[in-house]
């Protein structure tokens, strides 16, 4: 049975971290490198980074942030956003990153998810989902930062991203993004069903117990938040006891 990882995300916005809600409404947060220290040395278990206006022109500001990122914290870090070649994802795993994410680049060219699988393996590549339900009950997944809706069924592309290579899946409900209101279980059990593969819960953390909630209650190995740690609403460690307390394994 895989230990639970608790996992601070970080989206950065030219070379700082923001925060919003419903993916809109942005607020600087801080320095992302002195985020990923204080977050390390407060004991997450991993790190996730998202440059969520990523263009080939920033890229060379992100791979400086991974290098410095990789020189303060030694836990596991996925660094996505603007990744649209094999070499741009062996630039970040050189600089230092553990795994890369990939998200509109990959349903935009889908033969991506194999290609970085074969070379690097799948364990490197993070499939970052961003999706909102629709009025049929389906889900359907958005690109370009969430704001373009592709047509195409969550369930159908995470069916296809397996078979292709991806090795965890990191998956937003953008109706919860910002909300602090809990996460949405049932879209992370419709796709566990599918995934024999480690998933990232991601979008609604409000506090310990929503976090606690997402472990009973849906297979995801691991728990994304933002806001709530960046604002020191709830600790690291206070989310660690709050686990242990109910039986769930922590790292």
């Amino acid at each position: 049975m895989l230990k639970k990882r608790i996992i601070p995300c970080l989206d950065v916005k030219d070379g700082r971290v923001v925060k919003g809600v419903n993916f809109v409404n942005l607020t600087d947060v801080g320095d992302p490198v002195a985020a990923a220290r204080a977050y390390y040395e407060a004991g997450c278990d991993e790190l996730v980074f998202l440059d969520i206006t990523a263009t080939s022109d920033n890229r060379e500001t992100t791979v400086d942030m991974v290098r410095r990122v990789a020189d303060q914290v030694f836990i596991p870090f996925t660094v996505g956003g603007g990744i649209r070649s094999v070499d741009d994802m062996n630039k970040m795993l050189k600089a230092g990153a553990d795994k890369v994410a990939v998200n509109s680049s990959a349903i935009a060219n889908p033969q991506l998810i194999k290609d970085c699988a074969e070379k690097f393996g799948s364990q490197c590549v993070v499939l970052a989902i961003d999706a909102r339900k629709e009025a049929d009950g389906s889900w359907h997944v958005y690109a370009a930062g969430g704001r373009k809706d592709t047509g195409i069924d969550l369930l159908v592309w995470v069916k296809e991203a397996i078979q292709l290579g991806a090795g965890e899946i990191l998956l937003t409900s953008m109706d919860k993004d910002g909300t602090k209101t809990g996460f949405d279980l049932d879209m992370l059990n419709a796709v566990a069903q599918l995934a024999d593969l480690p998933i990232i819960a991601s979008g609604g953390a409000g506090n310990s117990e929503h976090i606690v909630d997402v472990f009973e209650k849906t297979p995801a190995t691991a728990a994304l938040a933002a806001s709530i740690f960046h604002y020191g609403q709830v600790s690291i460690a206070d989310t660690k006891k709050a686990m242990q307390e109910h039986g769930i394994e922590v790292r």
